[in-house]
């Protein structure tokens, strides 16, 4: 779920109706945010809505036992120690909940339209010994993408990232997920060479700002996945859902 914009208009109750649905039936198991959680304050108003998007987070999906973790996006740049204070790291890996260890999330920097050098630093680690789903704010420029051009990173720096992976863990990254286009769109095979399995989404908006509406709706909404681990090999099925 991306771009959900708290402090614009009515983004908060939008925001907040997406992530009960999001959460109301199956077993959940991890929720990602990918950026832009709030929109363009600064100073107290920042806080505010960051307390406002951490409340909505942790009062939904807190009662369930569902972890979460936001990246930063482009709106939160220039709060960089608020968003830590609230949402922690602007970068980092983790275990990804319910797969004992076997698969990795990771989150990184690109807020400024760039990826962080720490950010880069951490894909070159990536060990082969585990699988991968990736977030980051700003698109990638990868095979057929159709979103608006000005909202995705450009050639180099998308190059930048995909030559960071080793090659040995190319085939071991699942997906990555980006947000920041206000757009559904997906590209589930060959996004780059070396990455045969690794499936590439932008993920639709959650909030009430640059919300593209037409007389099919407003293309608000988020991801679903199905994560499987079968005899140690993980795989995953991703599903938009539109409201």
């Amino acid at each position: 779920m991306g771009d959900s914009h708290v402090g614009f208009g009515n983004s908060l109750s939008i925001y907040k109706r997406l992530l009960q649905q999001a959460v109301k039936s199956g077993r959940k198991s991890f929720c990602i945010f990918g950026g832009d959680n709030k929109h363009g304050s600064t100073g107290t108003q920042a806080t505010t809505d960051y307390k406002a998007f951490k409340n909505v987070a942790t009062g939904i999906l807190g009662p369930k036992h569902i972890p979460f973790k936001a990246s930063i996006g482009n709106w939160e740049d220039n709060t960089r120690a608020q968003f830590k204070q609230y949402l922690g790291d602007v970068m980092g890996k983790m275990d990804f909940p319910g797969t004992q260890g076997k698969v990795k999330y990771v989150w990184l920097d690109n807020a400024p339209g760039k990826f962080s050098f720490a950010s880069i630093d951490l894909l070159t680690k990536l060990d082969p010994n585990f699988y991968y789903i990736i977030d980051c704010h700003w698109p990638l420029k990868v095979n057929g993408i159709t979103v608006d051009p000005s909202h995705v990173l450009d050639a180099q720096e998308t190059a930048h990232f995909f030559h960071a992976i080793p090659a040995n863990v190319r085939d071991k990254v699942l997906a990555i997920f980006t947000h920041h286009a206000h757009t559904f769109y997906q590209n589930l095979s060959h996004i780059s060479p070396g990455f045969n399995e690794t499936q590439f989404y932008v993920c639709g908006c959650s909030g009430d700002y640059e919300c593209k509406c037409d007389t099919t709706g407003c293309g608000r909404g988020y991801y679903e996945g199905v994560l499987t681990l079968n005899n140690g090999k993980a795989s995953l099925k991703i599903t938009p859902v539109e409201s």
